[in-house]
């Protein structure tokens, strides 16, 4: 199977993803300094949402560039990673409404899990159907930031509940961590 179409769909969901999360925020209340300093902590809510699209895409791109062919295991993958990135706009709503709260700043790890979860089920898949010796299956070799991100995930949802600002550190450090492209590919090609 070509992979255009799956880098074409994959483009097309995030970018509506971000469009939705840019038309989420909403303008102070009042027109002064105060009303401003009141939307700074959604303001970073949706701009580390954005931080997280950003860096799914940038990575899908780099992990679908090293692969020559793929099929429907791969794309069933996709699309369920596509899911996962499709609610962070509910979770993000969800806190601009609650604010930070044990259940939403959970809400918002348990979509990090689970699309952390797909994206290591994609790089399967596509390992599945590129073999052992492939380009993505010597690049991700052991995937020690994947499992990071995943055991860091796992670790901070049900420290939501207790100290949600904790939580939210530990979902920072994830992102840190993968802010800069993944070089394995590059290095691979």
């Amino acid at each position: 199977m070509n992979k255009n179409r799956l880098e074409t769909i994959t483009d097309g969901v995030l970018a509506i993803v971000i469009t939705i999360i840019v038309l989420e925020l909403h303008v102070p209340e009042t027109a002064d300094w105060a009303g401003f300093r009141e939307s700074i902590p959604l303001l970073l809510a949706y701009a580390f949402t954005f931080l997280h699209v950003g860096i799914y895409w940038n990575n899908h791109h780099n992990l679908i560039h090293s692969v020559k062919k793929i099929d429907g295991n791969v794309l069933w993958a996709n699309l369920v990673l596509l899911f996962w990135l499709s609610l962070f706009p509910f979770v993000i709503r969800w806190v601009d409404e609650a604010g930070f709260t044990p259940m939403p700043v959970a809400a918002f790890g348990g979509v990090l899990w689970f699309a952390g979860l797909s994206y290591m089920l994609l790089v399967r898949a596509l390992v599945r159907c590129e073999g052992p010796d492939s380009t993505v299956a010597k690049a991700v070799g052991r995937d020690r930031k994947g499992w990071f991100s995943f055991l860091t995930y796992t670790a901070a949802i049900p420290l939501a509940f207790l100290r949600p600002e904790f939580a939210i550190v530990l979902y920072v450090i994830v992102a840190l961590v993968w802010l800069v492209p993944d070089r394995r590919f590059e290095r691979t090609a």
